[in-house]
């Protein structure tokens, strides 16, 4: 499906300029999101445990446009709660025994667009905020190369506690955090969404396809419910992914659809074409 692109300033028109080598990524993030760090002590729970969803907030409810009555503070006020009274403390699937933090998600509340990963890594479960290893450095990249600072968006994961050795999540374990992913995306409601690797995009989507084949083609989540609103799609590569294969093409193509969801967010239309 085409989409009508539009030039980003004077910036690089493909990640190969931005991102010339693999130590071009700094040290340390050059931003930092305002969002909420969390601190959850270590818990049990069996991987036999049945795992109930979790049902939407009253205060948040299930029909289209609503979502965006909500003011700033009151999407805060929510997202807060949601962190501490139930994230922190989750006991839902075995990833609480071997965690450090939760990592809720961060950035702004009232964020267009949503970048949504698998799950927190090493640095991220030191320091409870969501991509801020070497991956979440490249991400910094790719979000100032669509014109936005790293406080304008909003960045969580799939899952909400580091999988051991960084594996993919367990379909136990999305289904346990499905909930909380859930109600941040009615709280937020971004204009569209921004997978980043194969977990988060069968997730949204309910696809089995492997991202190769699906990444940079718009679709759309219709999770919230039947009725909406439903929210534009687009997977593209994760971040860690781009630099285990750091080479022109795999950039080119991550570059390719950042650029369909820039052109798609600085149009009026209500749907990508």
């Amino acid at each position: 499906m085409g989409v009508r692109t539009v030039p980003i300033g004077t910036r690089s028109n493909t990640l190969t300029e931005g991102l010339s080598q693999p130590n071009d990524v700094p040290n340390s993030p050059s931003t930092h999101s305002a969002g909420l760090k969390t601190s959850t002590p270590r818990s049990s729970a069996s991987s036999n445990q049945v795992v109930t969803p979790i049902q939407a907030s009253p205060e948040v409810p299930l029909q289209p446009g609503l979502y965006k009555q909500l003011d700033s503070a009151t999407k805060i006020r929510i997202l807060t709660e949601l962190r501490q009274t139930e994230v922190e403390g989750c006991t839902k699937c075995i990833l609480c025994e071997r965690r450090t933090q939760t990592v809720f998600g961060e950035g702004d509340p009232d964020a267009k667009l949503m970048f949504i990963g698998e799950g927190p890594g090493e640095t991220e479960d030191k320091t409870g905020r969501p991509f801020v290893g070497r991956a979440g450095e490249l991400l910094d990249k790719m979000i100032v190369a669509m014109g936005y600072k790293r406080e304008d968006v909003y960045i969580a994961n799939v899952v909400k506690c580091r999988p051991p050795g960084n594996r993919a999540p367990t379909p136990v374990e999305v289904e346990a955090c499905w909930g909380y992913l859930k109600r941040q995306l009615m709280t937020i409601q971004p204009r569209a969404i921004v997978t980043l690797g194969g977990p988060a995009a069968k997730l949204i989507l309910s696809t089995d396809r492997n991202i190769s084949s699906i990444r940079g083609q718009w679709d759309t989540f219709r999770g919230l419910s039947p009725e909406g609103p439903y929210i534009p799609v687009m997977p593209t590569f994760h971040p860690a992914y781009v630099l285990r294969n750091y080479n022109e093409e795999t950039r080119r193509k991550v570059w390719s659809d950042l650029k369909r969801v820039k052109s798609f967010l600085d149009s009026d239309a209500a749907t990508p074409s």
